[in-house]
């Protein structure tokens, strides 16, 4: 059991911080309304019970190899470990993958410096760019806080150009957040983009602005990760209505990850729940990679009346949203886990390492004491789409 499973497995009962969050437990819940929960959805339930401090959710079904109690089973391996999905309930998250240690430690802090240094800076869109200025060679960050929640219609080949005709304009600056050094800006930073932009105002894709860079490393990383599934064990019996022209027996080769956004976690964030519809495509795999310290993440169905699997993903795991049930999924991370950060990023990397540069790793691994990073890639138009070409029934 490695120190950051440790971290999971127990409570320390006599901490300041335990002792704290009880007493703030008490004093928030002693005048509560003992029918506050009534009206909670299954999903908001769920995203309570693991937020709470105070009493400590239990972790035990969710440290199970491949997650979720044991409910997901073996369906393969891939070069680092087995595959899971969950073909054990084929009506729940059918499309579901996991990839539990999937990243190499080494490809991890690569991936980190990456994200920290090379990603998260111009001509990449972050959080940072309506309230700062930063000099283009810092890495970038932003004032912190949840994000307003957008209801937006799911898109599709057949009003992608009626979507992208709403207007996008850029958000307004904050009046109020002060000067900072690029130091201080760091534990800000939140997102920042990948491949086509994503107008967070409207929860549309922006194409006007062109497609940005995606770094091969991660295109590869992606691929990899889908061509090491046997899609055939996920969705062979698959009778599923919802498919596009994508088709999950071509993904090896059709497979083009051309959009995404990496996000920055501190401790105490949390993501709630919420659903993809802004790509044409509602099929193709949409891969995600955990790096830094652990959290519980969340995957119910298609409303929030259904209650969510919690999943505990620690650094270097890999999950796999894919098919037109599960990626319309609602989705979430309610906890980011503190104290779990494993090891390999507290040592000095080795020169050998991929693409590390160990004698400027200090400062990462200071920042990765008390975050996470979730990298997320997706694929935006099904095979042989081209965004440029406007319907003939809309151009008359």
């Amino acid at each position: 059991m490695s120190p950051s499973t440790d971290a999971l497995a127990s409570v320390d009962l006599s901490s300041s911080a335990f002792k704290k969050a009880k007493r703030q437990y008490i004093r928030t819940t002693k005048n509560r309304n003992q029918d506050a929960d009534v009206n909670w959805t299954p999903f908001r339930a769920a995203e309570k019970k693991f937020k709470a401090r105070f009493p400590p959710p239990d972790l035990t079904d969710e440290r199970g190899e491949g997650g979720g109690g044991g409910r997901a089973i073996s369906i393969g391996t891939s070069p680092d470990g087995k595959i899971y999905t969950r073909t054990t309930d084929p009506a729940f998250c059918l499309g579901l993958v996991l990839l539990p240690s999937f990243v190499s430690p080494d490809v991890q802090r690569s991936l980190v410096q990456w994200a920290l240094r090379d990603h998260a800076r111009y001509p990449n869109e972050t959080n940072l760019d309506a309230h700062y200025s930063p000099p283009p060679e810092v890495s970038q960050g932003a004032p912190s806080g949840p994000r307003q929640l957008v209801s937006n219609d799911a898109a599709g080949t057949d009003n992608l150009y009626s979507l992208q005709a709403i207007p996008k304009p850029p958000p307004e600056p904050s009046t109020t957040v002060p000067d900072c050094s690029p130091s201080e800006l760091v534990p800000k930073l939140r997102w920042a983009n990948i491949g086509w932009s994503y107008h967070w105002g409207t929860k549309q894709y922006d194409f006007s602005k062109g497609k940005g860079h995606i770094d091969s490393r991660l295109r590869d990383l992606c691929r990899s990760a889908v061509s090491s599934v046997p899609w055939d064990k996920v969705f062979g019996e698959d009778t599923l209505e919802g498919w596009d022209d994508d088709d999950w027996k071509t993904w090896n080769e059709t497979y083009e990850p051309d959009a995404g956004i990496v996000n920055f976690y501190q401790t105490k964030d949390t993501l709630m729940a919420h659903v993809d519809r802004s790509e044409v495509c509602a099929t193709s795999p949409l891969v995600s990679i955990s790096l830094g310290n652990a959290a519980i993440f969340l995957i119910g169905g298609l409303t929030r009346e259904v209650e969510p699997i919690p999943i505990l993903l620690r650094s270097g795991d890999g999950v796999i949203m894919s098919g037109p049930s599960c990626r319309r999924a609602y989705h979430g991370v309610p906890r980011i886990l503190e104290h779990t950060l494993p090891e390999h990023f507290g040592q000095s990397p080795l020169p050998a390492d991929d693409g590390v540069d160990a004698s400027a790793w200090e400062p990462y691994r200071t920042y990765m004491r008390s975050a996470r990073i979730n990298i997320n890639v997706r694929q935006v138009f099904p095979k042989g789409f081209v965004p440029g070409c406007q319907p003939q029934s809309l151009r008359q």
